[in-house]
């Protein structure tokens, strides 16, 4: 029985055996991407090439991709455990064809590999093509469907049509599109989940588990263009895809893709940790966790190798939200601790030859796991305590039912499944709303495919518009004559006229020596003139294949075909400083901390530089030291900087420095510094496109200004150099010089003559702290003993004066406690136009409908501001401190109404 990684290798080789160049799989993070949040197909990476934007630099290819599908119409999260075959990452066997092969040698080549290679049972396998589409006015695809029946020996009665849902193949709205012919495999009525179901029978694109799609051949011969015609490409193309965990799990007779050797050891290893054994049954709990425990770390595991970080929005928050189900569903297997950072090393061990990346970064995405764990436990316990609020809130209404927004933020919020919820109320005699959690559920994915511009791919419409443009001289230059081509006006390219006046465009020229913005850099600033006219640059960037010039002339003079001469601003050379830098900072930071520091991408203005990095932890004030003083040692020496071009194999071999998430080409830049001007010496060598001085004494200076986290595992640096950093250290000495002449101190003595001030400062508020606590205890009793009573309870409403939270707070538990039965509504407002509104009510006048949460989310409004929180207590903030007296009379009025 072939292994996974074998059946793996024999697909790309018995490719490489037809002439395919294998490409390695891109990044499941796609950075230069905006219209996708995570690579889900293996042709993302080869898109430019379908659509004419790139250059064809090898006719065919073949390779496995690393694709997530989360997000989108691609969203199976709530079904990844349930069955046997829902992922959120797997793996895309794939072969290209770039108007090369066609039809013909595409299926030829599928049947040879499925019989002859993978030995498959041809009587099993059946071949689906295209059976036309009336409203596109499209034909059946009987090319296809005769070459099935010439080329293989496939059991004719095998080859079925299916209309465009099934058999025609799209990138998008609008793009490249054509007919497919899918492969599918019988694998038998046991197979078969809908037995027993009336009126069920098995079929090919049928509802049930018997037979499934194991390859696409997708003939890309159209393009559907804006308004829905199509139109016939001027090459053909062909895209295929084979999901690796499917193929494997027929391959190795397998019901199930967990029970494959691309999970068995993890399984394995989850269940050494836990000390139960996964049984491969559907439905129940323990094996349910198991898989998605297996599924989830998978995709953890090569997203974060790829430059993905949980946070808050985005890409980062279905990280997050991944990980915490992962947890969750880990309750199951009685554990309470963090324990799936301990499962990364199993995966680098099955996939780190196939992708080696996962070997580099493998101590990084443990760090950024395990921390996420151990913050997730945190929010765990607050998630639990907000449910056994809910509870007692419920309870004391003789309510049994929990509404689906509730257990929709505690989905959402705390990372609680449905079913756990559904559990803790079945614990306390309730049930869930689970229509109601659908429902938002529903809302939340109207939501997500909204704000996301593309689940596969849109062409960029104005990149197809642009020409090239040569930009080979921007390393050598900063200044050439150019011929104008022509201009963008938002979405328009124009070839005719005159450059209109006062007006943001962007200039398109056949040739610059302009730096697009890129890798970091930003793009130059630069004049374009002609004659006595100047359009001034203000922005550089690559569209498609085009580099432009966005900007604007403020003269008539500029028109469309004529030469005009563009010119660098001086800025480039703080540029230029900066990115050096960089460079040097990376490695005085490895020398520093240690090989396991990581690029996780930088900024470089001429203002500064900014670099992010992996490292667990904080920099000690002694390792900026060290790390600040290697950096200057090499620019105080004067090391020549060197820049060549070559083949990527050979960069490697010379140990040359790549970012993760960056996709690079055959041929690549390398930046090296060396003391000797040899390659092969350089202390510092990393894969670059951006610009360099030519000797490190150029930098001049260099300063750390900040140091600081912006992600788990992640750090940042903020830096500066040269004439930048010279301005800064001339201010901050005229600062001190100011501070001394206040102070009447010198120099070295202000650090101990500000902490003596900090710490007179720091008693003096205490000091009035205990006045106003007293004024404040003052103004609550007046309140108090003020106060109507309505039904027997005391209504106490008032402002106060500017006071901190907490001695507020207490000024309520004191209420509380000289009236058992009461409500309190207290403001007030602080010097800087800030308004505290604090709403009070004991258990008793809850049951009779009088809730802080409801009365303060009524009455913030009424102050510029919002707020909320549990019945018993809440609390809002405002901007408008001149209507506390309005938010207060309407809270009174609130009141009276319910206590009636």
């Amino acid at each position: 029985m072939l292994s996974a990684n074998e059946i793996r290798k024999s697909f790309i080789d018995f490719f490489e055996s037809k002439s395919h160049k294998f490409v390695p799989s891109s990044s499941v993070v796609p950075m230069d991407d905006p219209t996708l949040m995570f690579t889900n197909a293996g042709m993302n990476q080869f898109k430019d090439i379908f659509v004419g934007a790139k250059k064809i630099e090898f006719p065919s290819a073949v390779n496995s991709q690393k694709c997530i599908r989360v997000s989108g119409k691609h969203n199976d999260l709530e079904e990844v455990g349930r069955d046997t075959y829902h992922h959120t990452f797997f793996e895309m066997l794939g072969n290209w064809s770039f108007g090369d092969y066609f039809k013909a040698e595409a299926i030829q080549w599928a049947w040879e590999l499925f019989t002859e290679v993978w030995k498959f049972d041809k009587s099993t396998l059946y071949a689906t093509v295209f059976g036309g589409d009336e409203n596109d006015g499209l034909g059946a695809d009987e090319e296809a469907e005769q070459l099935w029946k010439d080329l293989t020996d496939i059991n004719p009665d095998h080859v079925l049509r299916y209309g465009k849902k099934d058999n025609f193949w799209e990138m998008g709205e609008v793009g490249p599109c054509g007919p497919c012919s899918e492969i599918h495999i019988d694998r038998g009525p046991e197979f078969c989940d809908m037995q027993g179901v009336e009126g069920h029978v098995c079929s090919v694109n049928g509802d049930c588990a018997r037979y499934i799609e194991l390859w696409n051949l997708v003939f890309i011969q159209m393009e559907r263009i804006q308004g829905g015609k199509l139109v016939t490409l001027p090459s053909k193309h062909v895209d295929t895809g084979a999901g690796l965990e499917r193929v494997v799990s027929v391959l190795q007779k397998k019901k199930s893709n967990y029970d494959t050797d691309l999970f068995t050891p993890i399984m394995d290893a989850i269940g050494n940790l836990c000390g139960k054994k996964y049984t491969s049954v559907l439905g129940n709990d323990t094996d349910n966790a198991f898989r998605v425990i297996a599924d989830h770390i998978r995709m953890l595991t090569f997203s974060i190798t790829d430059g993905a970080l949980p946070s808050n929005e985005g890409r980062g928050y279905i990280l997050r939200r991944l990980l915490r189900r992962a947890a969750r569903f880990a309750l199951y297997l009685d554990m309470h601790e963090p324990f799936m950072y301990k499962l990364v090393p199993t995966i680098v061990d099955m996939m780190g030859e196939s992708f080696p990346e996962l070997n580099q970064r493998k101590d990084h995405v443990m760090t950024v796991i395990e921390a996420e764990e151990v913050s997730f436990a945190r929010t765990l316990e607050r998630g639990m305590n907000i449910f056994a609020d809910d509870v007692k809130e419920l309870k004391a209404s003789n309510c049994n039912v929990v509404s689906g927004e509730k257990a929709f933020r505690l989905y959402d919020t705390y990372g609680f499944p449905l079913d756990l919820t559904e559990l803790l109320a079945a614990e306390n005699g309730m049930r869930v709303d689970t229509d109601g959690f659908a429902e938002h559920m529903n809302q939340q994915r109207e939501r997500a495919r909204a704000a996301q511009k593309s689940v596969v791919y849109e062409g960029d419409v104005l990149g197809d518009k642009l020409p090239a443009t040569d930009d080979s001289s921007k390393y050598n230059t900063r200044s050439i004559t150019a011929n104008l081509l022509g201009y963008v006006d938002g979405t328009d390219y124009i070839t005719t006229g005159a450059i209109p006046v006062g007006k943001k465009i962007g200039l398109v020229l056949d040739q610059t020596c302009a730096y697009a913005e890129s890798g970091g850099q930003v793009g130059d600033l630069a004049c374009i003139s002609n004659g006595n006219a100047v359009f001034a640059v203000r922005d550089t960037r690559k569209v498609g294949k085009a580099v432009v010039h966005f900007g604007q002339v403020d003269s008539i003079g500029i028109n469309v075909g004529t030469s005009v001469t563009i010119s660098i601003e001086d800025i480039r050379s703080d540029i230029a400083r900066n990115h050096t830098a960089t460079h040097l900072l990376q490695w005085a930071l490895q020398q520093v901390l240690g090989d396991h520091v990581h690029q996780e991408g930088s900024q470089v203005s001429c203002d500064y530089l900014r670099f992010d990095f992996t490292h667990p932890k904080a920099l000690s004030p002694e390792d900026i030291a060290q790390v600040e003083a290697l950096v200057r040692e090499k620019i105080n020496v004067g090391v020549p900087v060197i820049a060549q071009t070559m083949p990527i194999e050979d960069a490697k071999k010379l140990g040359a420095m790549a970012l993760f998430s960056e996709k690079y080409g055959d041929e690549v830049r390398v930046i090296a510094a060396t003391e000797s001007g040899e390659l092969k010496d350089a202390f510092s060598c990393e894969f670059c496109g951006g610009c360099h001085v030519d000797n490190t004494s150029d930098i001049g200076s260099f300063m750390i200004t900040r140091e600081e986290s912006v992600a788990t595992g992640v750090r940042r640096i903020t830096a500066m150099t040269g004439r930048e950093l010279n301005k800064m250290l001339y201010n901050q000495s005229r600062l001190v010089n100011e501070l001394c002449v206040m102070l009447k101190a010198k120099s070295e003595e202000l650090p101990t003559r500000v902490s003596t001030l900090l710490e007179d400062n720091k008693k003096l508020k205490k000091q009035l702290k205990k006045g106003a606590a007293g004024d404040l205890k003052g103004v609550v009793e007046k309140l108090f003993s003020s106060a109507e009573e309505l039904a027997g309870a005391k209504v106490v409403i008032g402002e106060l004066p500017e006071a901190g939270v907490d001695a507020i707070r207490s000024q309520l538990d004191w209420i509380k406690q000289k009236a058992k039965s009461s409500v309190a509504v207290l403001g007030s407002a602080s010097e800087d136009g800030k308004v505290m509104l604090f709403v009070s009510v004991t258990d008793d006048l809850i049951k009779k409908g009088v809730k802080a949460g409801d009365i303060v989310k009524t009455i913030a409004p009424i102050v510029g501001g919002g707020g909320g929180g549990r019945p018993q207590m809440a609390q809002a903030g405002g901007k408008q401190p001149e209507k506390i007296g309005e938010a207060l009379a309407k809270a009174k009025e609130l009141i009276s109404d319910l206590l009636k």
